[in-house]
């Protein structure tokens, strides 16, 4: 009996001493990172718990609501997958009203949209441009429509007339990353802007073509010719639903033609320029106009759809979540977030959503202060969280039966499969990690306020990480 005591004590004791280990070698990478003259004037918060008995390993600053940037992503994934499920899709509806006679539409032709993100995306086979709108075209084959007598009504009133999230600066509005969502997208609301450098460096670029063909604002470029090897430092500035813009920043030096990414300011008009020119080369005349119905002033004279042609059908919500998570992209984060809000509560805006996240999370454990949510993606430097509230987010995760589909979207960095965040001033990391002893850990990272250089920053963090291996 003596001995089997002595065994349960020694085996608890080395126990224990491992975790210690694990905590003693976190604080002292804590306390070197504070240390560094980067973070001088910044903060770190990190928390790591044991994956299998939820029981911390390591806290500090965890309950300290700081900007997350893309690892908010986080909240919204795994919120959409439980209220949406995962085998959600969109819908987008072509339909008329009126009749067909002789292959004449004495009506209108109707696109009803629901926020589908990947309508006209690149990312699958099947949301890709010219299959959609042949689609659309095979529809009116298949009813006998050769012209339109009426107009083309976009009803994209599934979400408000805000596109953007309260909180989205000037800097990153106008760029791809900082498109704006509405109830009908189009080609992921972005664009390529093809410029031509100068001869030498500060000389002005002059601006060579966009795809998609784009030609709803005016833009004044001031983009100037950079160094070789400078990189992208080029920023478009169009708010939504504007016709004029410009461009400031820097491109590099030495190539025929470099392409930014915008954001369209218009995504309902982007898709409606696109088919009406597909319209024309497919010989179906239209008699009316091409119209949207947030923006029509006389909605009460909007007629109703009566006929289905197609159903479009998005890629299930597992799949729009791969995207969202291994590639960051705002713009579904911007989408799932209305989405909710409409599914469940008939309100299609981004504070109904963050709303309803919050309220969801709360209801799991979760403190409402601990998620001071602006927006979906995490875009917004006024977004607070904590790295408590992280880990309780990716902890739930695992006990869900779509748990494999959002653990295989998350990218790997630092041979950790983790969601990465970046913002001015913020960087931040949260995920899962197997040691090489076999412990499983889910841990949440975030620093801001730090100076220098990102990419140092990003080393060092690592370097705490590293830990967990």
């Amino acid at each position: 009996m003596k001995k089997l005591l002595l065994l349960i004590f020694i085996t608890t004791l080395v126990s224990t001493g491992k975790a210690q280990t694990i905590q003693v070698k976190l604080a002292n990478a804590v306390k070197q990172f504070e240390a560094d003259g980067q973070m001088q004037h910044g903060i770190i918060s990190l928390y790591v718990i044991d994956a299998k008995t939820g029981k911390p390993v390591y806290e500090h600053n965890e309950q300290i609501g700081l900007a997350a940037a893309s690892t908010q992503k986080l909240f919204t994934s795994a919120a959409s997958f439980d209220l949406l499920g995962s085998t959600y899709r969109y819908k987008t509806i072509v339909g008329y009203n009126g009749k067909i006679e002789d292959g004449v539409l004495t009506g209108n032709l109707h696109i009803n949209g629901y926020g589908d993100p990947t309508f006209g995306s690149w990312r699958w086979n099947d949301t890709k441009e010219d299959v959609v709108l042949k689609k659309i075209a095979g529809a009116l084959e298949k009813a006998a429509i050769k012209r339109i007598s009426g107009n083309i009504l976009l009803n994209d009133s599934a979400f408000s007339l805000q596109p953007l999230p309260g909180g989205w600066i000037w800097d990153d509005i106008g760029n791809y990353y900082g498109a704006g969502s509405w109830a009908l997208n189009w080609h992921e609301n972005q664009y390529d802007l093809y410029l031509k450098p100068g001869k030498k460096e500060g000389d002005i670029t002059s601006i060579v073509k966009t795809e998609p063909p784009f030609q709803a604002a005016e833009l004044v470029n001031q983009i100037k010719t950079g160094g070789k090897g400078s990189g992208d430092n080029g920023y478009i500035y169009l708010p939504p639903y504007s016709l004029n813009g410009f461009t400031d920043g820097s491109i590099p030096q030495g190539s025929e033609s470099f392409a930014i990414s915008g954001a369209v300011p218009n995504g309902p008009l982007f898709f409606l320029a696109e088919l009406q020119e597909f319209l024309q080369q497919q010989k179906i005349a239209v008699t009316g106009n091409y119209r949207t119905y947030v923006q029509n002033a006389s909605k009460e004279k909007w007629p109703a759809m009566q006929q289905e042609l197609i159903t479009l059908l998005s890629p299930p919500m597992d799949s729009i979540n791969y995207w969202f998570l291994r590639k960051s992209i705002n713009l579904y984060g911007e989408v799932l977030i209305k989405t909710m809000a409409r599914e469940k509560n008939g309100v299609g805006t981004t504070d109904a959503g963050v709303e309803l996240v919050r309220n969801f999370w709360s209801e799991r454990g979760i403190d409402k202060g601990a998620i001071h949510m602006i927006d979906g993606s995490g875009l917004s430097p006024q977004n607070r969280v904590t790295t408590a509230a992280e880990v309780k987010v990716l902890e739930y995760a695992k006990t869900r039966p779509w748990y494999p589909a959002f653990y295989n979207a998350l990218p790997e960095y630092n041979g950790m499969k983790m969601k990465s965040g970046s913002i001015g001033g913020a960087r931040a990391f949260a995920g899962y990690h197997t040691a090489k002893d076999g412990k499983q850990y889910i841990f949440s990272i975030i620093v801001n306020n730090y100076d220098g250089s990102p990419v140092e920053i990003v080393k060092k963090m690592y370097g705490v990480l590293d830990v967990l291996k």
